[in-house]
């Protein structure tokens, strides 16, 4: 029996088969709708299922990738030669208690999370409602916007590492700083998260909710196909304002495009491949560089294989 044979019965030891997909197209699993083939995908329901795999995809030198919702993601044309964990609708459980103190699951989306504790009166996350994605992405990436971080209200964190050890953090210990945490530095997977809110006016809550989303639909390009703002903020400037005095907006190579409506985010505009978007981001980070002597950092993440220069640009 050949290795891959072994390796997919050893997924079919651990999963239903409506859980594991095979030559699975990663432009249905990514926000900017571009990427190819991941070999493998599984859709796991329990911490035991995560961990199984991993230790699985461990004993047969299987590459393999955790992720959410793909809201910060831009997957190779070529697409990922091995296996994709995604945590998503079967790994979203979220419990309230009576003081306060919510318990989520890493693949819960952040707009119902918000939701869920709004319907709980329960302040403190409004500013989550609107960011695209999932829990695992929020705290890896120490995720915020108008004020509000989840740095501020995390308790503490479950995680697993690459080895398939399941350990438990606290928030001191993620060390959660400006778009990132240890489980970025340490290539770790968020499972289960703790936070704790105080009780609020649900009016109040549901009201800044609506304003916040407010604000997002009518400064950022939400009918478009993105990664959310493609670069991290550089200290002391915005990205957008950068990118948009380099005279880049609207600025398109291929299908992928500058957005008109807000610089900060790159969108799929015309069928843009892994390849257009790659170059559109690499000629930004020159453009802006040679403009105004700030290399820009991307906060999308890449999977797969890319053009191995792009690294020559910053990234």
């Amino acid at each position: 029996m050949k290795d891959f044979d072994l390796f997919l019965n050893g997924l079919k030891n651990i999963f239903l088969d409506k859980q594991i997909k095979q030559k699975e197209p990663m432009s249905k699993h990514t926000s900017l709708q571009i990427g190819g083939d991941a070999d493998y995908m599984v859709l796991p329901y329990s911490i035991d299922e995560i961990k199984r795999v991993v230790l699985l995809c461990k004993s047969h030198n299987m590459p393999f990738y955790i992720m959410g919702n793909g809201s910060n993601l831009l997957v190779s044309d070529l697409g990922y030669p091995g296996l994709i964990v995604k945590l998503s609708g079967g790994f979203s459980n979220v419990e309230v208690s009576e003081d306060g103190i919510v318990r989520a699951q890493a693949g819960v989306l952040m707009s119902k999370l918000s939701n869920v504790i709004a319907r709980y009166e329960l302040t403190g996350f409004e500013f989550g409602a609107g960011i695209p994605g999932t829990l695992g992405g929020a705290v890896t990436m120490n995720a915020g916007a108008y004020g509000g971080e989840i740095k501020q209200v995390l308790l503490s964190a479950t995680i697993i590492d690459r080895e398939g050890e399941v350990q438990t953090f606290n928030n001191e210990a993620l060390q959660l700083g400006y778009r990132s945490s240890i489980l970025q530095k340490q290539d770790l997977c968020l499972l289960e998260a703790t936070m704790r809110f105080n009780k609020g006016d649900k009016q109040e809550i549901l009201d800044r909710i609506h304003e916040l989303n407010s604000l997002r639909q009518e400064k950022q390009p939400l009918d478009m196909h993105s990664a959310g703002s493609t670069f991290k903020r550089p200290e002391g400037y915005f990205a957008g304002k950068l990118i948009c005095d380099s005279g880049l907006k609207g600025f398109q190579i291929g299908g992928a495009a500058v957005s008109e409506k807000h610089c900060g985010f790159l969108v799929n505009k015309e069928n843009a491949t892994a390849k257009d978007f790659m170059t559109l981001i690499k000629e930004v980070i020159r453009i802006v560089d040679e403009k105004y002597g700030v290399i820009l950092e991307p906060e999308v993440k890449f999977l797969g294989t890319f053009d191995t220069d792009y690294r020559k640009a910053g990234i």
